[in-house]
């Protein structure tokens, strides 16, 4: 036990004395700045926006670039309560919770309380989830090299399966939605026969296609198609903030939702498939059981404000252990982040900690730094937010799309890519009207070249015998799990609570 409280505390001074240098501080602000900006305007969330900006990382070392994405990302979840407090929208989709209770609050005169106690919820959860993070590092770690291809390919089954879980409608859409995101997956030439895949004789996607190109269409182009299609009237709290720091009282009441919150946010952010969302959602729910007069709840009690925003950061934060110790992604962010890896010629996965300790251990302790900031940056520049809000956004939608299709262009200087992106915008926008949901295709997109490379390794160590995913006891449990998951999201009763969460959210 002391060895590894030793080592834990060798390892993040290592990643203090990366993360503290200028630059990389710099950068966690730019990325903090931009998250908080980004969670504050409804309408572009961190998907677009970490996708305008991997061509800027390419003049950035890997870690400062992972820094400043990873700080876009959970900068975002800041900046999402605060639109939902003052708004009454949601700038995030794990900000919906907070709209309950805290617009409630700010029209009651509470806005300031309800602000400072996300901020400071948000605050704590992230500084612990960052200590799990790195506690829980080097034993997964351990396990993930453990791991055979059959186990990998078994794995990515699960996360497929918890992303056909948690994702919004029937199931067989969500099915449907993740095998489109395979076939994507397979298009352009086949690294082992030099055959060309679905290409149909088009010589621009022969190398496959872009991550990039996809993540833009379907978030950025399709999510400005939604929102100039249905108007929302902007409930801004026309009142004075107030005291943007909470009395005893109030601290009293949000220091069991704030410490339950953490810790259900941190369990529920470590699940493939975009966990994370559940936590504010399984926080409230929780909050409101074990409140001693449920009533309040929906009327403005900091409670249903204190313990979802803590979940929310938390979840968003352990969402990278599955990243950097087994190398999966656990929903699209991360998946994007994956590419971002890539760009920089890292292989994600249990090797990172040991072949590139400075990155490994810099972004972990950079989240610290974030969170300081983030409690910085949010508290003193609401006047600013609230100004922001104002501006409609028939204004903002075409600076939106001219950087959209700037940071697609200089991905690889193709005006095809452009071109291709408004396809997918249009793809985005059509699917969302049929009721899909656009997050697993992503994901599955990312997915599915991992688990092809690692179903022909199995296949080719096994000399083509399908039942080394059933011998094998950790693949064949991991198989077993997924089909439990399938079997319990079609069950009618589940099916119909796991609607009522969603239609909730809405």
């Amino acid at each position: 036990m002391f060895d590894f409280v030793a080592n834990l505390v060798g390892n993040l001074a290592l990643g203090m004395s990366v993360a503290l240098s200028v630059k990389n501080v710099f950068l966690c602000f730019v990325g903090c700045m931009i998250g908080t900006l980004i969670g504050v305007l409804p309408g572009v969330g961190p998907i677009a926006t970490i996708t305008m900006l991997l061509p800027i990382t390419f003049g950035i070392d890997p870690t400062g670039a992972l820094i400043m994405l990873a700080g876009i990302y959970y900068g975002a979840q800041y900046g999402g309560s605060t639109t939902s407090i003052l708004v009454n929208i949601p700038g995030e989709a794990t900000s919906v919770v907070t709209c309950l209770d805290g617009h409630q609050m700010a029209k009651q005169g509470r806005a300031g309380v309800a602000l400072g106690i996300a901020a400071i919820g948000s605050f704590i959860a992230g500084c612990v989830s960052t200590v799990i993070i790195a506690a829980l590092a080097a034993p997964l770690t351990s396990m993930a090299l453990l791991f055979g291809p059959a186990d990998y390919f078994s794995l990515m089954v699960l996360g497929l399966m918890f992303a056909v879980v948690l994702a919004r409608g029937s199931v067989p859409k969500a099915v449907a939605i993740i095998l489109v995101g395979i076939l994507l997956s397979t298009v352009g030439t086949d690294l082992e026969s030099g055959e060309e895949r679905l290409t149909f004789g088009w010589t621009e996607i022969s190398d496959g296609l872009d991550v990039a190109v996809i993540a833009m269409g379907m978030f950025g182009f399709a999510e400005i198609l939604r929102n100039l299609e249905t108007t929302q009237a902007r409930d801004i709290v026309r009142g004075t903030i107030g005291n943007l720091l909470p009395n005893r009282k109030d601290f009293g009441q949000s220091a069991g939702p704030i410490v339950r919150g953490t810790l259900v946010g941190s369990l529920l952010g470590l699940l493939p498939g975009n966990g994370a969302v559940l936590g504010p959602f399984a926080s409230y729910t929780l909050e409101k059981k074990l409140a001693e007069d449920p009533s309040r709840f929906g009327r403005g009690a900091i409670e249903g404000v204190a313990g979802p925003e803590s979940a929310n950061n938390a979840g968003a934060q352990t969402a990278f252990i599955p990243l950097l110790t087994l190398g999966i992604p656990p929903n699209a962010v991360m998946a994007l982040m994956v590419g971002a890896m890539t760009i920089h010629g890292i292989v994600p996965g249990p090797q990172i900690m040991t072949k590139q300790p400075n990155l490994f251990w810099g972004m972990i302790a950079s989240m610290w730094i974030g969170n300081l900031m983030l409690l910085v940056i949010n508290l003193p520049l609401i006047g600013l937010w609230v100004r922001l809000l104002k501006v409609p956004y028939r204004l903002l939608f075409p600076s939106i799309i001219l950087m959209c299709c700037i940071g697609i262009y200089s991905v690889n200087n193709s005006p095809t890519d452009v071109i291709m992106t408004a396809g997918f915008g249009l793809f985005g926008y059509a699917v969302s009207k049929y009721g899909f949901e656009p997050a697993p295709l992503l994901l599955a997109f990312v997915l599915g070249r991992l688990m092809e490379e690692k179903l022909r390794q199995a296949l080719v160590i096994s000399r083509g015998s399908f039942w080394t995913f059933v011998d094998r006891p950790l693949s064949a449990g991991l198989l077993l799990l997924s089909l439990v998951l399938v079997t319990i999201a079609i069950l009618p009763s589940i099916r119909r609570g796991r609607e009522e969460v969603f239609a909730e959210a809405d």
